[in-house]
């Protein structure tokens, strides 16, 4: 009996074990942020309780049940096969779910954080087994003979044990804050003693990442520049490369700057202490956590009330809610647009958009003018380059050493990148967090490839609160009148963009809704010719999965 009682608890822990892991991948995608664990647990009951989940604690109930009323009975039993049929089942269904394997599009990183993440679960775990174990002896002080009845408790225990990751996240708190306090702490205190850099904070709802690119790309023309790499944007991420990479030998420092809710920018632009502000864009960006567009206005505008006296504040003037931000600043700024260009101190003209790029001439007032050429894609790209040539012209760039950066900027990964796969056709990767002007953006360059046959292929957009349903409507529109075949991720999470291309009449033997992005591509196999382009507009994370 002993020999089964060790083989099922074995056999348990291992299946919370790996229940935990996947629960603890779901919190590290939503940023260790308990509230989106949360509402990511409410939306996908069927995979925090999973079908052979909830078939494994059916069965242990029932042989529990069983083992109760065998007990219980007159005449003395052998209730050794109840105890047999414990350790059995467990075992079985060990052996499945090792067996079962998740694609994961970004699998778990086991960071220091997510290390103590999974001790401190765990050993949750551990301790409600040992006190139930307590209990049982407790009450009837032979946990031998109650093997099956605990056996089956604990059956139900594993169905919540995804809980267990949230309790550890909360347990977590305080030791994650003094920890991240230290290393925020170290990395302000660096950088604010480091008289001779220049810092540079980027923020808005979109084109933070492409524009510190192009910024870094045109200064580097004149300066040592050290940029925070990929989308880095977080206290922490930042606070890592400030006390990992910034030394004496660089002069500008350019941090993005991003936020989900109110005060998140007056803390990182506390941290990298900025002289010169970029404001990008502002529009429904992460509405579900900043409720309106108002919240996220005000909050952007955390970076330019943390520029010192003598800073310079960057407002893309194109931008309706930014302009208004840049009309009530009394610091001074510099305008950059294309729409408004007798209002701005800083525009592109003579814009030719190609598939292979782009040329403007770049006006800048008081310096001149000088044509321009980037290999980047999208007019809205265009405005990410103006943005830093703002910053090149503060930092006192000639007219020629901002034309030569602008043509040595490179495509930034998954945003509006041009890859060749060598099969004929072409792909446009802009996978990365996608929005209604960025994904119009997109739609638009696609379209920039005449004579050929565009596909797109796409989950939609999200995180836009109550106007999701609307924009991916008018999405779904805008593929109808420029893509000739579409493939859709996520039946349910893509009905508005279906009704979109209902709406303009778009022929349904000409779309495909599937399930995950390996389908897609299984799909994209069967349908696509030399001389088609594909777009990938955007690409969800793991817990949007609706398989």
């Amino acid at each position: 009996m002993q020999t089964l009682i060790f083989l099922f608890s074995a056999c348990w822990l291992m299946l919370c074990f790996i229940k935990l892991k996947f629960n603890l991948h779901m919190l590290q995608i939503e940023g260790y942020k308990n509230q989106k664990y949360i509402d990511w647990m409410s939306a996908h009951k069927d995979k925090i309780f999973t079908k052979n989940d909830r078939i494994y604690s059916i069965i242990m109930i029932i042989n529990t049940l069983f083992f109760m009323l065998a007990a219980t009975g007159a005449e003395e039993r052998n209730l050794s096969p109840y105890a047999m049929a414990a350790s059995l089942i467990t075992s079985v269904f060990l052996i499945i779910n090792t067996k079962k394997k998740d694609e994961a599009k970004k699998p778990l990183v086991m960071t220091n954080r997510a290390k103590r993440l999974i001790l401190i679960a765990v050993s949750l775990t551990v301790v409600d087994f040992l006190i139930l174990i307590g209990i049982i002896y407790f009450i009837s002080g032979n946990i031998v003979r109650y093997f099956p009845l605990w056996s089956g408790i604990l059956a139900i225990v594993y169905l919540f044990s995804a809980y267990y990751v949230l309790g550890a996240n909360y347990i977590a708190v305080p030791i994650e804050k003094n920890i991240n306090k230290k290393f925020y702490n170290q990395a302000s205190d660096k950088i604010k003693e480091m008289k001779n850099i220049t810092s540079i904070g980027i923020t808005g709802s979109y084109g933070k990442t492409s524009t510190k690119f192009a910024a870094a790309s045109i200064l580097k023309e004149k300066y040592s520049v050290l940029n925070t790499p990929e989308s880095y944007n977080t206290p922490m991420g930042i606070s890592k490369i400030i006390n990992s990479k910034l030394t004496d030998e660089y002069e500008i420092f350019i941090a993005e700057l991003g936020a989900t809710k109110i005060g998140d920018i007056d803390e990182v632009a506390a941290l990298t202490n900025p002289k010169i502000g970029i404001l990008t864009s502002i529009g429904p960006c992460h509405l579900e956590t900043f409720k309106s567009i108002d919240n996220i206005m005000r909050t952007k505008y955390e970076l330019i009330e943390r520029l010192p006296d003598d800073g310079i504040a960057i407002f893309n003037y194109d931008n309706d809610y930014v302009k208004k931000l840049a009309d009530k600043t009394f610091k001074e700024k510099i305008c950059y647009g294309i729409k408004n260009i007798e209002d701005t101190d800083l525009f592109a003209t003579d814009i030719k958009v190609g598939s292979t790029g782009s040329k403007f001439t770049l006006c800048i007032k008081d310096m001149g003018t000088v044509e321009c050429e980037t290999k980047l894609l999208g007019e809205h790209n265009i405005l990410n380059i103006l943005a830093g040539a703002s910053v090149a012209k503060v930092l006192g760039l000639t007219l020629d050493e901002i034309a030569r950066g602008i043509s040595k900027i490179e495509s930034v990964e998954h945003r509006l990148q041009l890859i060749d796969p060598g099969t004929g056709a072409i792909v446009i990767d802009d996978a990365f967090n996608s929005n209604p002007d960025g994904a119009k953006a997109a739609l638009e360059v696609l379209d920039s490839f005449a004579e050929r046959r565009k596909i797109i292929v796409t989950p939609g957009m999200v995180e836009l609160g109550e106007v999701e349903e609307q924009e991916n409507e008018k999405f779904g529109e805008n593929i109808a009148i420029t893509c000739d075949a579409v493939i859709l991720i996520g039946k349910k999470r893509t009905e508005a963009i279906q009704r979109g291309l209902k709406k303009k009449a778009f022929n349904e033997d000409d779309l495909y809704v599937v399930n995950s992005l390996s389908e897609a591509t299984e799909v994209l196999k069967t349908l696509t010719r030399a001389g088609d382009v594909v777009l990938f507009e955007n690409d969800l994370p793991d817990t949007y999965n609706e398989h």
